[in-house]
């Protein structure tokens, strides 16, 4: 497709779903025109994994809570954004992996899953950010997850396997970006790497500001391009997070690490910025079918959304982008006649499901025990004898995996709690769905109601006038 096919003129209306009370002229009226329609900024806000059930669902929790919706949804209950549905399938599947999702956006082709912008006949594909930086931007990536794992590295360089992170890490240092933060650590320490390399301090011999603490971030007002890493591998789970003091004191919330990259990219800088903003632990509580973990993660991610807005609509040069790289488990609630009830439970949890069952591994002695444990973080929820042992028994199995190393009974915990949260799920990896799209600010009015993902590539530099020459 030539790229100014993309900006045909087209119908902005949405689509029904989420939106229940929603009005064609509270749409129009509501629509902010931008002058000028040049994007100086964009800020790339993906919900790694999120299934349009669980966008629905942390919209519902927060009225359960809050008696207030969600950020997001806002935007489209007061009619603020440009919504959209988004093809997701990678070059070898309809149901892509996060590698080949990101290199869509970041190379503007698809590849192959587990890649990172190289096509199957090796051809590679110079990423975006890469091209904002050669034109003069300021660019940078935020995450929940190693900023070396796939989505953001898909906007950042070319691998032909996504899982050389250690790679990934030195590809950093070598294009210097401006601002990486998230988690990772055991691909830049000395101590963790197999060569032995000391990634942190060749960053800071190239005058990177090295953070590993929430406060050292907090307190930065300084220039210099930043890398904080706050974790071995992923951040904490949100929902932990909150419940243990020690993790909310010392690791950034995904919104804090969003706020402090936008402030530190806007900083005199004529040229603008661009900036990803990942919530990935929304694809690893999928994964585990853990809806607690799942729910708060994207009430995470939706609070960065907020800070992100809280920038834009005062700045008025800045496109943002919100969307998903793909679905995941499809999680959605269940008709019964208890499903408001049971669905308000999820307020009284404390924990995510990867955090109990390892505090069962390490101390559970008996079924009775486990039956306590799992009363106590999940709002009292009562479990059987015979579940405890299933459970219990479940340890002596192999069923680990990329996303469960831990060898967790993820999926039978999460059956038991169906009937407590009326949440169920159709597996436990990715799917194939059409996803939610959505952008406010200057280009925005050009997005057409369905867009296939690497077609967003050619959009961004289309908006930001940004020639593509590199």
């Amino acid at each position: 497709m030539k790229r100014r096919e993309f900006f045909k003129n087209s119908s902005l209306f949405a689509f029904g779903g989420l939106v229940s009370d929603f009005h064609p002229s509270v749409w129009l009226n509501n629509k902010s025109d931008f002058t000028p329609k040049k994007a100086k900024n964009i800020i790339f806000m993906v919900s790694d994994g999120m299934s349009s059930g669980t966008l629905n669902m942390a919209d519902r929790l927060l009225q359960v809570k809050n008696g207030t919706g969600s950020h997001w949804l806002d935007l489209y209950r007061e009619g603020k954004i440009s919504r959209a549905l988004m093809d997701t399938a990678s070059a070898d599947s309809m149901v892509t992996d996060s590698a080949a999702a990101s290199s869509s956006w970041g190379g503007g082709k698809r590849v192959p899953n587990g890649s990172l912008n190289v096509s199957a006949s090796g051809e590679k594909h110079l990423p975006i950010l890469q091209k904002f930086k050669k034109s003069g931007k300021k660019v940078g990536c935020v995450t929940s997850v190693p900023i070396t794992h796939a989505t953001p590295a898909g906007f950042c360089v070319m691998q032909k396997n996504r899982g050389d992170q250690n790679k990934i890490a030195e590809d950093y240092l070598e294009i210097e970006f401006d601002v990486m933060m998230g988690g990772g650590n055991e691909n830049f320490a000395a101590d963790k790497r197999e060569d032995g390399r000391d990634l942190y301090s060749e960053f800071e011999n190239k005058n990177y500001q090295v953070f590993k603490t929430r406060k050292e971030l907090l307190d930065y007002e300084g220039s210099n391009k930043i890398l904080g890493v706050f974790s071995d591998e992923a951040l904490p789970y949100a929902i932990d997070r909150a419940h243990d003091s020690n993790l909310k004191e010392n690791t950034p919330s995904l919104a804090e690490m969003a706020k402090q990259a936008v402030q530190h990219l806007s900083k005199s800088n004529d040229e603008g910025f661009v900036l990803q903003i990942e919530g990935g632990k929304v694809d690893w509580a999928a994964h585990a079918n853990d809806a607690a973990a799942l729910l708060y993660d994207q009430i995470a991610f939706d609070e960065a959304i907020k800070e992100v807005m809280d920038f834009a609509e005062k700045d008025r040069e800045t496109l943002v982008i919100i969307t998903t790289d793909h679905g995941n488990a499809n999680p959605g609630l269940i008709k019964g006649k208890y499903v408001d009830q049971n669905f308000s439970n999820l307020q009284h949890f404390t924990h995510t499901n990867a955090w109990l069952l390892e505090e069962i591994k390490k101390k559970a002695n008996s079924f009775s025990s486990i039956r306590e444990m799992v009363a106590s973080v999940n709002g009292d929820q009562t479990i059987t004898e015979e579940e405890a042992k299933v459970l219990l028994n479940y340890y002596q199995k192999n069923n680990g995996g990329l996303y469960n190393t831990g060898n967790l009974p993820y999926g039978p915990l999460s059956e038991m709690q169906k009937k407590y949260t009326s949440i169920g799920w159709i597996s436990m990896d990715h799917s194939g769905d059409y996803v939610e799209l959505a952008a406010y600010g200057p280009g925005s009015d050009q997005l057409k109601p369905f867009v296939k993902n690497y077609e967003l590539h050619d959009f961004m530099l289309e908006v930001a006038e940004v020639e593509d020459k590199f």
